[in-house]
């Protein structure tokens, strides 16, 4: 078998990894095309000294390092300033330096097939609100994290990866520890759990038929909205409700069709029969805690959904 054929079977998880240290798909896919590029061209030096997977782990990571040292990390809204006060239409950032976080479909990084357990594990480390908690931790305490909290590799394994000591890997694992603690999301259910197909009923009747009761019943008090591509987000059941009331239009303006994007349950949104976007949920046990809106038509194909919806 060729080093293609060894080396394929680790593609999604890559991307993956790749995704949860950059928080963006098109850069993942990059930094794994890297990768790849990079293990063809040293394969006849890989003695097997470690296993292909940690191999390719260790070569995927520097290159996410390499990548986060020229490009700086994503942020969403809430992380930028403080909630509107109004509903004055969100504007892009001032800085052209501030990137925003990207979502991701689950089919890219699910292999199959995969045990149920191995699926729940996976949707939990690309929540939304954990990849955008990573991306405020220094590159290498990011690295080290993921490493060993959401992917199990020994401290022994990834000092080696990073070149570094088991001490440091020790000490870096502490500090991100304690540096995510401030910032690690709150219980989200699962998208097949009852309560979470509960709200995405909700949300999609809501806006479907212009009903505001349902998308009423949806948000938590302290619900927030995220208007990611600008600075603007909404805080609190009222303000959200304002914009929501605002954006719903009369029945039959919106489509939504369900999918599963970073874990969370989601929307491909159609206005008026054109794409519109991705909407994430975050469904606790409490209702809705976040809506991040993702108003790129272009991430509704990406998404594997048709242009525009069946009639």
């Amino acid at each position: 078998m060729s080093e293609f054929g060894v080396t394929e079977p680790f593609r999604k998880e890559l991307l993956a990894h790749c995704y949860r240290m950059l928080a963006s798909v098109h850069e993942a896919e990059d930094a794994v095309q890297e990768t790849y590029l990079r293990a063809w061209r040293s394969w006849s030096s890989f003695e097997g000294r470690s296993s292909l997977r940690v191999w390719l782990y260790r070569i995927a990571t520097n290159v996410c390092l390499t990548a986060i040292e020229q490009r700086g990390r994503r942020a969403l809204p809430s992380g930028l300033g403080a909630p509107a006060t109004d509903l004055s239409p969100g504007v892009p950032p001032d800085d052209p330096a501030v990137r925003f976080v990207e979502p991701i479909a689950e089919t890219l990084v699910t292999p199959a097939p995969t045990d149920p357990a191995a699926i729940v594990t996976l949707r939990e480390s690309l929540r939304l609100a954990l990849i955008a908690a990573l991306q405020y931790l220094p590159p290498k305490q990011r690295a080290v994290l993921i490493l060993r909290e959401v992917l199990a590799f020994p401290a022994a394994e990834v000092a080696t990866m990073l070149d570094t000591s088991v001490a440091a890997v020790k000490s870096t694992l502490q500090r991100a520890r304690a540096n995510l603690e401030s910032t690690a999301p709150g219980e989200v259910s699962a998208p097949t759990d009852p309560e979470g197909l509960a709200l995405l009923g909700d949300y999609i009747a809501g806006f479907e038929n212009a009903d505001t009761a349902a998308l009423e019943r949806a948000l938590r008090a302290d619900a927030a909205i995220e208007m990611v591509g600008t600075t603007t987000w909404f805080s609190g059941r009222v303000m959200c409700l304002q914009l929501l009331a605002s954006a719903v239009g009369a029945p039959g303006d919106w489509r939504m069709i369900p999918i599963i994007a970073n874990g969370q349950p989601a929307v491909g949104a159609y206005f008026k029969g054109d794409p519109y976007g991705v909407a994430v949920l975050t469904p606790t046990p409490t209702g809705l805690s976040h809506i991040h809106v993702f108003s790129d038509p272009e991430l509704v194909p990406y998404f594997g959904l048709p242009r525009a919806p069946a009639p």
